[in-house]
C-alpha cells in the first residue's frame, strides 16, 4: 500500500508523544513534520526518534529567516540530519534562499510564501500589497528562481502557483482540514481532496489526526479517502 501524500505535523508536548504519533501514522502517510518548538526543545535527537526504523520522510519545518550567511550555516548544520524537506521564508529574499539551497544540496529547500494563519487584512498591516494570491505568486516565482525545489502555500493559492511554476516543483499545503473539522488558527483552508485536486503534492495535516483518540485510525481514514481521489480519473 502506497503511503498517502500527507505530512503529519507532530506538534507534540514531548519527544515520547511525537515518536508514538509518528509510529502510529507512518504506515499510512509518506511524511512526518517536525516544527520549531519540538526541534528547539529536543534538538537533533527528535529527527532520529520520529524517523524510527520506518524510513519515513522527515519534513523539518524551521522557517529559517535571517541574513544569507546565517541561514547557510543553519541549513548546513541541519542538512547533516538528512531531512527530506527544510523550510525557509521566501520573504528572506533570493540571496538567502540560494544560500540555503547551496548549503544543503541533499535536502529540498521549501520556501514558505504567506503563512496560512494570515488573512487579507493581516497582509495589508504587514505591508504585503495586493490580494494574498498575488503576494504568494510573486514570492513563489522569486523562490524558485533562487533554487527552492518546493513551495509552501495555502490550498487557496495552490492552483495559481502550480500554473506559475510548472510541474517540477513540490507544492506543500498547510491549512488542510477534513470536511467538518474546526479551522482553528488557520485562515485560508480547504479539504484534503480539494487541495490535491488543485495541484498540491503534499498535504500538511496536524490536529485533525494527532488530536483524535486514535491518530493511526484518523490517518488511515484520511489516507484512504485521498487514495480513492487519486485513483478516480
Amino acid at each position: 500500500m502506497t503511503p498517502a501524500p500527507i505530512a503529519v505535523a507532530l506538534d507534540a508536548p514531548d519527544l515520547e508523544t511525537a515518536a508514538r504519533w509518528a509510529a502510529l501514522v507512518t504506515p499510512h502517510v509518506s511524511t512526518v513534520k517536525v516544527g520549531l518548538e519540538l526541534y528547539l526543545r529536543y534538538g537533533p535527537d527528535v529527527i532520529a526518534s520520529v524517523r524510527g526504523a520506518s524510513g519515513v520522510q522527515v519534513f523539518l519545518d524551521l522557517k529559517l529567516h535571517d541574513i544569507p550567511n546565517t541561514v547557510a550555516g543553519a541549513a548546513k548544520a541541519v542538512g547533516r540530519l538528512r531531512p527530506a524537506l527544510l523550510t525557509v521564508h521566501a520573504a528572506g529574499g533570493a540571496a538567502m534562499i540560494r544560500a540555503a539551497a547551496e548549503a544543503a544540496p541533499n535536502t529540498r529547500i521549501a520556501a514558505v510564501t504567506v503563512l496560512t494563519s494570515l488573512s487579507e487584512a493581516d497582509l495589508v498591516k504587514v505591508g504585503l500589497t495586493g490580494p494574498a494570491h498575488d503576494a504568494v505568486r510573486r514570492l513563489a516565482v522569486l523562490a524558485v528562481g533562487a533554487g527552492a525545489r518546493a513551495l509552501v502555500c495555502s490550498p487557496r493559492e495552490v492552483a495559481a502557483v502550480r500554473a506559475e511554476v510548472g510541474s517540477e516543483i513540490t507544492l506543500i499545503t498547510p491549512g488542510v482540514r477534513p470536511a467538518g473539522a474546526d479551522s482553528q488558527d488557520q485562515a485560508r483552508v480547504a479539504t484534503p481532496e480539494q487541495a490535491l485536486a488543485d495541484g498540491a503534492d503534499l498535504l500538511v495535516i496536524g490536529r485533525p489526526i494527532t488530536a483524535s483518540a486514535d491518530p493511526g485510525a484518523a490517518a488511515a481514514t484520511i489516507a484512504a479517502a485521498l487514495r480513492r481521489k487519486i485513483a478516480t480519473p
